[in-house]
């Protein structure tokens, strides 16, 4: 099938990608020519394992190019994806203009029956403005449906997640577009499932949330488990093994970040109050998740004593590993508070220290895990990668001024910690 995907952001690029490697004919387009042109030049604007070996083969090959020209990519198109930003305005509402921009340049460069397709996160009843959208834009009678198929990927895992989900979600009424979509998706071993266009924009934002929702309680649980003299870890493994729980997700730390979590949780409960129902229990999944990083900072405080003046170093800035992602990281707000408090800040990332400058001032970013250890009084976990999991704490702990370590992450046994001879914290433990 010839597809336009009109967005190269994380989700626009990496479906676009994928669908190339399933051998359909692809055009990503993007407004910001520097973006195109540096992905015609094999470059990615976004770190995500494998991707980069993928694009570069079937650009070689010839299923995927891309261009700022929205006419080329809608006219030659059957299938057109929308995969634009919805960022957050102030209130929590998604800010849904790109989406009827898009919508509204679809209309003008249509040539026959087209599907257009949501696969941006977006509020339910968006399906409606952009059906109006287009007939009221469009030039002449020209049939085309619009459908829902939200994405469910997870950064650090994208293209494998692409390639084999969990289920596929199709919101229409058009048994048109549904045979298409079918077809479209045939190739991946998941379950179809077809809902009508409303249920499909709610089932996104409805399992974002009911995620979050398992972050935060484990993290409150971590709570109690630390006044009680409890392991977290134990008790959720406990948990976990049970079916109707799951172990996925009740990891405990810093709480969630990254661009999906926090924009779909304030999102939905935003729709939701529009609708007529406060849905109190987000607003305190919010809190919680606020609540773990002013815990970390507590924790510093009472290791440390004085804050002010002491180097304090930072293992991990994107809000998870994998990725280079800043948006929403705990770290900002780590780094922001201890900055405050006069601290002075090192730091290392494996991927995201580039993102990182445009957005922490005064930070010394260093080399690698050592350099950040080097003369510090803290040493403060705050993204799981593996390179920090597998560090020479000895050498770490002869680097350091004071043998203090801030585990945000719980990467590192309590025991064996305390038996090298660090000023162990962590999370529930």
């Amino acid at each position: 099938m010839n597809i336009c995907i009109v967005g190269t952001g994380y989700v626009g690029l990496v479906t676009g990608t994928i669908f190339a490697h399933k051998g359909h004919n692809v055009i990503c387009i993007d407004k910001e020519e520097d973006k195109i042109q540096m992905l015609e030049q094999g470059r990615m604007p976004i770190y995500e394992p494998g991707l980069e070996e993928m694009v570069k083969k079937n650009v070689a090959e010839g299923r995927l190019k891309f261009s700022t020209d929205i006419k080329e990519g809608v006219s030659n198109s059957q299938i057109i994806f929308i995969a634009v930003g919805t960022p957050p305005s102030e209130d929590g509402r998604a800010d849904l203009s790109y989406i009827e921009q898009v919508a509204r340049q679809i209309a003008r460069h249509m040539n026959e029956y087209k599907i257009i397709v949501e696969k941006s996160t977006v509020p339910v009843q968006t399906g409606e403005k952009v059906q109006m959208t287009i007939q009221r834009s469009i030039k002449k009678a020209i049939d085309f449906d619009v459908v829902s198929n939200p994405e469910f990927l997870k950064e650090g895992s994208a293209i494998e997640d692409a390639l084999n989900p969990d289920r596929i979600v199709v919101g229409t009424s058009s048994a048109r577009a549904r045979k298409v979509l079918t077809e479209l998706y045939k190739d991946f071993n998941a379950p179809i499932i077809v809902t009508d266009v409303k249920s499909a924009e709610i089932i996104k934002h409805a399992a974002n949330s009911f995620l979050a929702l398992k972050i935060s309680y484990i993290n409150a649980v971590a709570g109690v488990c630390e006044l009680a003299g409890a392991n977290v870890m134990e008790v959720a493994e406990g948990m976990g093994l049970d079916r109707r729980i799951g172990r996925r997700f009740l990891n405990p730390g810093l709480g969630y970040g990254g661009s999906c979590f926090p924009k779909d949780i304030d999102a939905f409960a935003r729709i939701a109050q529009e609708l007529g129902y406060d849905f109190k229990m987000l607003h305190e999944v919010q809190q919680i998740n606020r609540e773990q990083r002013r815990n970390l900072i507590k924790k510093i405080e009472e290791e440390l004593w004085v804050v002010k003046q002491k180097v304090i170093g930072v293992l991990g800035l994107a809000f998870k590993p994998d990725t280079d992602d800043m948006r929403e990281a705990p770290s900002i707000t780590i780094i922001e508070e201890l900055q405050k408090k006069g601290a002075v800040i090192k730091a290392y990332d494996p991927k995201a220290m580039n993102n990182a400058r445009q957005i922490l001032d005064r930070v010394e970013y260093c080399q690698d895990a050592y350099a950040v250890a080097k003369g510090a009084d803290c040493l403060v976990i705050t993204t799981e990668w593996d390179e920090f999991k597998n560090l020479d704490m000895e050498k770490v702990r002869g680097l350091m001024n004071h043998p203090t370590v801030v585990d945000g992450r719980n990467i590192y046994d309590p025991q064996k910690m305390i038996e090298i001879g660090f000023n162990y914290r962590s999370v529930g433990r």
